[in-house]
């Protein structure tokens, strides 16, 4: 026996009905987004590895450990896309998108690639929805993205008490240094206390200590010094603008000074949305996202403000207490053809019916009527359309309605208004 192909660890398939849940939820997105005009854009999965190390910084985790990047033929390296905000800059500057229009909203939906330790609601090729503003600097779209997130939530059937909005703030990068020199300070002090890693990145990029996942690591910063404490005032003040929206929009929120994202191009407002309901465990954390008002300036773009999110696909899908059973679409005809004769009779017939948009599941490979009526049963099919010698001489065929048990004889041309009279 030949070995059995195995799938690549950490990238799992997707099968029904668990494919009709992530329809559901990418169809609930698509209605949210589009109602507050955002267009799709869809970039490659594989990009030049130089746009995410100048995008999500050097010293994060994404590029120092987890991007699956190689050399194609002609030398370059490549990597699988870790994440998507970078990727729609690069579309961005590379469409010359602002000489067209002065706002842009885009959102993508697709898989992204970062190898690290599988386990649950953390993949090595796992799927984000996400989305961008390009041209707006105001603190209430920073308000109205995330009230858009809450509205999203709400569609998927997770009320307000069954997730948490958190916010924080990063300033400007002008404002950092003095915060940079105070945690430092904090951090040196207690260097003792820090990982192997946290001490590399205390020399390289101590903001990045905040976002260690070290349990002890995470107890000395619920200590450190926070950087709302290190702000100006126009900071402080945008903030300021950014809740009061918020609670305009009836958005339910939290301030965490010590939020911070694992991505480097992040400035001013960032947020998380961490939920409770559901299959999630300790990773609970489905969305997050921020402004990054300097990275198209840094890609070699102009000078435009830009926000934006990412929600991981397989972590609400967690999140959603539904079976994936009862996300899939109704059978609305089961077609049970008791012979070969009766087989090419009915065709033409379930070719009609699906012309009109019923679906239809034909039976073809025979078998008493018993069998075939328990596998519309195991199908949860509305109804069965039963065919057999003497229908295909009476032209004549039998509709049964497994939900009241009714069976009706129905002529060719009444069949499609019986089955839709049966089905509304």
């Amino acid at each position: 026996m030949p070995d059995v192909p195995a799938s690549v660890k950490g990238m799992n398939d997707i099968l029904p009905p668990d494919v009709s849940k992530w329809h559901f939820l990418e169809d609930k997105a698509r209605s949210v987004l589009e109602a507050f005009a955002y267009r799709e854009l869809r970039t490659p999965i594989l990009e030049y590895t130089p746009l995410f190390v100048r995008s999500v910084g050097e010293v994060t985790d994404v590029v120092e450990k987890q991007m699956y990047t190689f050399d194609d033929r002609d030398g370059r390296s490549v990597s699988l896309r870790p994440e998507g905000t970078a990727p729609a800059v690069r579309a961005y500057i590379s469409a010359s998108q602002w000489t067209k229009e002065p706002v842009t909203r885009w959102y993508y939906m697709g898989p992204m690639f970062r190898h690290e330790r599988a386990q649950r609601g953390r993949l090595r090729q796992f799927h984000q929805i996400g989305a961008e503003v390009f041209g707006v600097n105001q603190p209430t779209v920073d308000a109205e993205m995330i009230a858009m997130l809450a509205a999203l939530m709400g569609d998927l059937g997770l009320p307000p008490s069954a997730y948490t909005i958190t916010l924080n703030t990063l300033g400007e990068p002008e404002e950092r240094p003095a915060y940079r020199d105070a945690l430092v300070a904090y951090l040196t002090a207690h260097k003792d206390q820090l990982d192997e890693d946290s001490v590399r990145r205390l020399e390289l990029n101590p903001l990045r200590v905040l976002d260690s996942k070290s349990p002890e690591v995470q107890a000395l910063v619920a200590k450190a010094p926070v950087i709302l404490d290190h702000l100006g005032d126009e900071s402080r003040q945008r903030f300021a603008r950014v809740r009061e929206a918020l609670g305009s929009l009836s958005v339910p929120h939290e301030v965490d000074p010590r939020l911070v994202r694992g991505l480097d191009y992040y400035t001013g407002t960032i947020f998380e949305i961490k939920v409770t309901a559901g299959d999630l465990g300790a990773q609970n954390t489905v969305c997050g996202g921020g402004r990054y008002d300097r990275l198209i300036e840094s890609l070699g773009g102009p000078k435009v403000p830009a926000l934006g999110f990412g929600l991981g696909i397989e972590r609400a899908l967690l999140a959603m207490a539904e079976p994936a059973s009862s996300f899939e679409p109704v059978l609305g005809v089961f077609v049970a053809a008791l012979d070969a004769a009766a087989l090419g009779y009915v065709l033409p017939l379930a070719h009609r019916l699906r012309s009109a948009g019923i679906r239809v599941e034909v039976e073809h490979r025979g078998g008493s009527l018993k069998s075939q009526l328990k596998r519309a049963d195991k199908l949860r099919a509305r109804l069965g359309l039963i065919v057999g010698e003497d229908e295909v001489v009476s032209r004549r065929v039998q509709l049964k309605d497994f939900g009241t048990g009714q069976q009706f004889e129905v002529s060719e041309p009444d069949l499609e208004s019986k089955v839709r009279q049966l089905l509304d």
